[in-house]
């Protein structure tokens, strides 16, 4: 590792603590001389702890609450390499395979990882630590004005991943093996047909995150998986009861929700 590579640091900023010591733990086996000096929550703070340590690189999740990853990127790509971390935005994935940043899928793959890293080694090198080039700078801009455009004219990409700590390890759970979430107590109740996990995240978050075409919230305490219904009947006292393909327990289904299944 050359000499001056030795002295960089870097901020982590992603609104899941998990994710962040993900891609800390992630970086201290591929790239053990970067030191990451803060670590944030959301855009503002972001820009708050860049102000303070003057990072060389910045790892940015794209949807934070407040000011964004993307809100946050305007203001410091002037100031370091940026890293987009993104787990379900695939218009910005196509954005940057075209642009000046970096950005890396959720769950964090080592090897993906380790490329982007080889690549910011390379960019720091040749520009001997300093801010970005103006040009670069100018690219990134319309990279992300483009983007911006792109999220208010209402084009939406939804939640591909949810984020389940068990003890020490964190779990990436792919929506397309959840069959329902059900609200449990002070967490969320993920159901998959294999295992069941629980989550901080309120219903009323997912569902805001949810596809809406392929989740339906079926009464107060319960998001379901469309697809994952078998049938759909009606017990003795007239309750809509719903039946998955994968699993045994029935779900019921509040006269606030019952419209969804009109023909019945």
């Amino acid at each position: 590792m050359p000499e001056s590579l030795n002295t960089l640091s870097a901020i982590i900023a992603d609104d899941e603590a998990p994710m962040r010591e993900q891609l800390k733990a992630r970086l201290q086996e591929v790239w053990p001389e970067l030191h990451v000096v803060a670590e944030a929550g959301n855009g503002q703070s972001a820009i708050e702890q860049a102000q303070i340590h003057h990072p060389d690189v910045i790892f940015l999740d794209i949807r934070m609450p407040g000011k964004s990853g993307i809100e946050a990127a305007r203001q410091l790509s002037r100031q370091a390499q940026i890293v987009f971390v993104t787990a379900y935005d695939q218009y910005a994935i196509e954005a940057f395979e075209q642009g000046a940043i970096d950005y890396l899928l959720k769950p964090v793959d080592t090897e993906r990882l380790t490329t982007t890293c080889l690549r910011l080694q390379q960019r720091l090198l040749k520009s001997g630590k300093q801010a970005p080039e103006p040009t670069k700078a100018d690219q990134v801009e319309h990279m992300l004005r483009q983007i911006m455009q792109h999220s208010q004219a209402g084009n939406r990409d939804y939640l591909r991943w949810i984020q389940a700590s068990v003890g020490s390890i964190l779990r990436m759970v792919s929506t397309k093996e959840v069959l329902f979430f059900r609200a449990d107590d002070k967490y969320t109740r993920v159901q998959t047909g294999q295992a069941e996990y629980l989550i901080r995240k309120t219903l009323k978050e997912l569902e805001d995150e949810l596809d809406p075409d392929e989740f339906w919230r079926i009464h107060r305490s319960t998001l379901v998986r469309v697809d994952a219904i078998s049938e759909v009947t009606r017990d003795f006292r007239g309750r809509q009861l719903v039946q998955l393909k994968l699993h045994p327990e029935k779900l019921e289904v509040s006269r606030n929700h019952s419209h969804l299944f009109q023909q019945m």
